[in-house]
Order: C-alpha cells, then structure tokens, then sequence
C-alpha cells in the first residue's frame, strides 16, 4: 500500500477518536429533564450558564458535590435568574467560548479526509485507465527464472534425435564464446513440429532446464486481440524483456495462431494479426551478435506458417518431434512409471508393443489411469489387468455392466467381433488381435484390439487386408446369420476412407499415378474448395474406390464362407467368457480346446473339417 494510504487510514482513526472523546456522552452529563429535575428538587447548587449560538451550556457543581454537564434552549423558562435563585442556586454568566482546539482539529482532520477521498477517487479513475492501457501493452509470457526449471534431457524419451538437434543450442547458450569465436551463428529460431501430446513444450523446457537460462513461455494466442496494434505492442515488450535477459530462450507454443499465412483477409483494411506477425518477423530478424536469444516455437500445422517465418535467420531449424516407435514408447512408460508402484505382473514391453500410434501424452494418461483403477479397488501397487483395463478405457471407455442387452445383440455382436479376429489371423499383413470382447463400452456393444506393428511404409497388399478386415465383420454376420445389420457403420467409414486415399493420393488404382486428393486445410473458411479434376475424374475415382471396398467385401466373405465351422465355435465360446484374450484365440485357431469355464457347461462346438487354419498366403 502506498504512503497517502496509511497516511488516510491514521487520519480517519484520529477523527473517530476525536469524535468518541468529545462525545456528550459522559458520566456528568445530564438530559434536559434530569437538570429541570434537579432545579426543581434544589439539588442544584451552582449554575454558570454560557450562551453559544442557539444552545445554552449549563454546568456546575450539584449539592452533593458532583459536577454535571446540561445543554437547553436559551428560552428555557428553567433557565430564569429569578427561577434558579429561589431555588438557592448560585448563578454566573460566562462568556461564549471560542473554538476549541479539538474542535478545530476535528474540522481540519473531517476536511483532510474527505479531501483525501476525493483525490483517491480520481487518481483511481485515471490510473484505471492508464493500467488498461499499459497491461494490454504488455506482454503475457511467463518467466522462468534462470536455474528454477529442473527438467532436463534425462526426463524427455522417445525423441533423440530431437534432442541430439536441441543439445547444440544448449552447448551454445552454455559457451557462446565457442561459436562466436569461429564466427557460426547458432539458429536464430527453431521450430518444434509433431503431433498434440508428443513433448514439444516438454523439449522446450528441458531446453531451457540444460542451458540453465532464463525462459519466457508464451501462447500465440496471447498475442493477438481485438483492439490493433496491442499484438505488435506486445510482441515487441516480449523481446525487449528477452534483450535484457539474454542469454535465453523464448518459447511461443501454437505459433499457427499468429503465423498464418498473409494475403487471407478478403475483407479488406487493417488486419490485427498480420500486424502481430509483421512484428515478430522485424523482432526476430532484427538480433544482433551480442544478443544471445533463442526463439523455441512449437506447432502440429507447418503447413499453414507463412513462408517469410520459415527462411534462414528466422526458424533456421525444423526439428520433428513425431511419435515414438516401440522402443521410444517404452523408454516414456519407464520415466512415467518412475514414482508409481508397479506389480511384477506389469510388463512394459509388452504395454509398448499393443500402444502403438501413441504419443507420450497418450502413455502417461494411461499409466495415470491404472493408478486410480489401482486405487480405486483399494491395492497397493499397479497390476497388469490395471494397466490393460486402463488401455481399455482410454481407447473405448468404460465398461457397461448394467446396459441390458439382448441375447440375439450379444451373439451379433459375437459373431462381428470374431469376424474381424479371423479375418485378421487368416490375413498375411494385417494386424494381430489381442483381445476380443462383447462388453458394452462408450458407445459400442463389442471391440477388437488390435497389436499393430510400426511401419514407415505400407504396400497395397497390406492396405487391402485392413480393409479386408474392417468388412469381415458385416461379412460375418451375413455368414453366421443370413443377413445384415446397422453395427458395422464405424467399419465402412474406415475402409472407405482408406480406400480413398490409395486412390487419391497413394496412386495404387487404375485411374493412375495423380495426386487427386484436395487440400483439407481450407483457410478462408467460405465452404469447400473447387476440385482440381474433371466430373468424369471424379466418377473414376468413385468407381475405382467401389471397386476396392467390393473386392475386399467379397474376399472377406468367402474367406468366412470357408471357415464358418471356426467362425461358430469362436463366437459361442466369445460369449459364453465374454472376452478372450489373443492367446486363447490362437488357440482355438489351432484346434485346442480351452479350459471349462467354473460352473458353466461347455457348448457342443463342431467338428472341424480339413485340421488346424493355416493364414492365407502362408
């Protein structure tokens, strides 16, 4: 608080303590009717009456020796000479008094404060609206004191080569000398480029945790506004904080939000953002030798950054952060499961091999899952059946036990989910399935899972026998039960979206070797853009996609056709556990039997005809 504040809080305490002692309200104080009293029972020994103004002051001593205080009219009747003598009072005239000290000091103190509140008032108004105006100038970064970051490369997996590219920038922020000496100019900018979730801002801050260096994080959303030029404004204060800081790091995470493209907006005049973009383009090529500032910028759309934000002496350097492979992924879970409990049972291998497609966000959710599962059923440590149900959840919710479902739904269901299991096993390239269930979660009644492989390419053999497999489901019911219903809807349109793209953009049809496809990235947001093919392209294409999603429906069908006798008796033990596992489904493949389930009897399962299933094409 500032000085003229505790100065106005001593001055109104004052006057309540000038006011409470000059009360009227003593002990010697009497009411008029209590003086009028008094007189009238010649109690009264001596009165000095003074006239101020329209009051009569009254005091003096009663008979009894005690003084006394009264105020009245000075037309009071009581206050008669010839009154208060026959009743044996002794009466003085005195002079009016002047102000009193502590009546002028009560004045002064009741002027100060009512002077002080009005000043506080105003200063209050036109600071209101000069802060508004400073704090929109402003930047919004938040700073990261030098050394406080403790996160360093050793707590960041699944991106060497990301951080093998970052650690130059750590050794140059560490020894600037070195560089400086040679004459190299280390990156002005680098560019963090991968997916959501997979430790772009993390990189960005074991960046800063290795170099022990000042770090200034910010959103580029926080640089734009509705009112022009506060982006410019602020992106000019958030260098000028880093010049001083320097050496440091500046981190812009979502720069796709302020480094869009320019020349897009068709409604012509001032536009707000591309002031804000034209401002950090001047900041960032406007470094010079002795200012060691790094600009660490992370984003998921490369694609839509200007090409001006892109040249050398801006963002020199694009580094991928993609998501892991299998060995990344379980280098995360291991850094993950540092401070978690885990039970011999857990395997993290294995959780890596059946987790492919995620990133480090994707891995700590779900280990963070098997924890509140862990916690939830009250054990002390993290079980393998935590973690797989916590994969479960995350991929297709939580179970639902108490949705009523009928007999003739669960064996649909059934007979669905085992129709993508085997057509899967019976496939040469397709993916593996793990798990098989007819439990209810999220919005479906049954799931498969698969163990999908990482593949840097994938040939059309390999993408037809996915689409093979997303039909075998609808094919088997058809199979198993001679006709169709509306469960594969989910199924068709990933087989038809699969099929699309080997037409459009892979070149693996007969409309031949084009890139067909359009561009998603619509930014001018006034509905869909026009094609770059012809009408009778275009019916190329549909019918070349027609003729891959039938092909495949019509092999998926006859390879069900072939095996029904497995088909049926996979189903039937399907739901009868209502879950089997990958082993277990390899198992039956063979022409084993399974355990008896307790206290269950064992369906009749038939005989099958030509011995165990071989994969086709094996």
């Amino acid at each position: 608080m500032k000085w003229w504040g505790w100065a106005l809080i001593a001055c109104t305490g004052l006057l309540l303590a000038l006011i409470l002692s000059g009360s009227p309200r003593n002990s010697g104080e009497l009411g008029l009717s209590e003086f009028t009293q008094a007189v009238r029972e010649q109690r009264v020994k001596t009165a000095d009456i003074a006239f101020q103004g329209g009051t009569a002051l009254v005091s003096g001593r009663l008979t009894n020796g005690q003084p006394y205080r009264a105020r009245t009219l000075p037309a009071d009747p009581v206050l008669k000479l010839g009154t208060l003598e026959a009743r044996g009072v002794t009466v003085t005239y005195v002079a009016p008094p002047r102000v009193s000290v502590l009546g002028a000091l009560s004045m002064l103190l009741t002027l100060a404060l009512i002077g002080g509140l009005i000043v506080l008032l105003i200063r209050s108004r036109n600071g209101a609206n000069g802060d508004a105006a400073g704090t929109f100038a402003k930047s919004k970064a938040a700073v990261v004191s030098e050394g406080q970051i403790k996160l360093t490369f050793t707590d960041v997996a699944g991106c060497d080569e990301a951080k093998q590219d970052l650690q130059e920038v750590v050794d140059f922020l560490r020894q600037p000398d070195k560089y400086h000496l040679l004459g190299a100019r280390i990156p002005h900018g680098v560019l963090l480029v991968g997916p959501p979730g997979s430790g772009k801002t993390l990189l960005a801050k074991a960046v800063a945790g290795e170099a022990r260096v000042p770090y200034f994080s910010i959103s580029g959303s926080d640089f734009v506004e509705m009112f022009v030029g506060v982006g410019a404004a602020r992106v000019r204060d958030l260098f000028e904080q880093a010049r001083k800081a320097s050496p440091c790091i500046v981190f812009i995470d979502e720069i796709d939000a302020v480094g869009r493209k320019r020349g897009m907006n068709l409604q012509g005049g001032n536009d707000e953002r591309e002031q804000t973009l034209n401002q950090l383009l001047v900041e960032m090529d406007g470094f010079g030798s002795g200012q060691d500032v790094i600009v660490l910028a992370a984003t998921n759309r490369p694609d839509v950054l200007d090409a001006a934000l892109l040249r050398p002496g801006r963002f020199d350097r694009q580094v991928v952060v993609d998501a892991p492979d299998v060995r990344g992924r379980e280098q995360i879970l291991r850094i993950h499961a540092r401070k978690k409990p885990l039970d011999m049972s857990v395997d993290l291998g294995v959780i890596a091999r059946r987790t492919a497609g995620m990133v480090g966000a994707d891995l700590e959710n779900l280990l963070n899952e098997a924890a509140l599962l862990a916690a939830r059923e009250g054990r002390s440590r993290i079980t393998g059946r935590d973690v797989d149900e916590a994969r479960d959840r995350v991929l297709m919710g939580p179970e639902r036990r108490s949705l009523v479902v009928r007999e003739a739904d669960r064996k649909v269901t059934a007979y669905h989910e085992v129709g993508h299991a085997l057509a899967a096993q019976l496939l040469p390239h397709a993916d593996k399935v793990h798990k098989l269930t007819v439990v209810p979660r999220g919005r479906s009644l049954g799931s498969a899972l698969y163990t999908p492989e990482d593949r840097m390419h994938h040939t059309r053999a390999a993408l037809l026998d996915r689409i093979c497999v997303a039909l075998a489901g609808h094919a088997a019911e058809d199979v198993a039960c001679g006709e169709v219903t509306t469960g594969a809807q989910n199924d068709f349109q990933q087989a038809t979206g699969l099929a699309r793209r080997m037409v459009t953009e892979w070149g693996m049809s007969e409309v031949g070797q084009l890139a067909l496809a359009q561009d998603s990235g619509n930014y001018l947001g006034f509905g869909p853009q026009p094609t770059s093919y012809s009408d009778h392209t275009a019916e190329q294409i549909d019918a070349a996609v027609a003729d891959i999603l039938n092909g495949q429906y019509a092999r998926a069908h006859a390879l069900l056709s072939e095996h029904a006798h497995v088909l049926h008796r996979l189903t039937d033990e399907l739901v009868a556990r209502e879950s089997l596992s990958g082993e277990e489904l390899r198992t039956v493949l063979a022409g084993g039997t399974l355990p008896d389930l307790p206290g269950a009897a064992r369906p009749e399962a038939p005989v099958p005809q030509g011995g165990t299933l071989h994969p086709e094409g094996a």
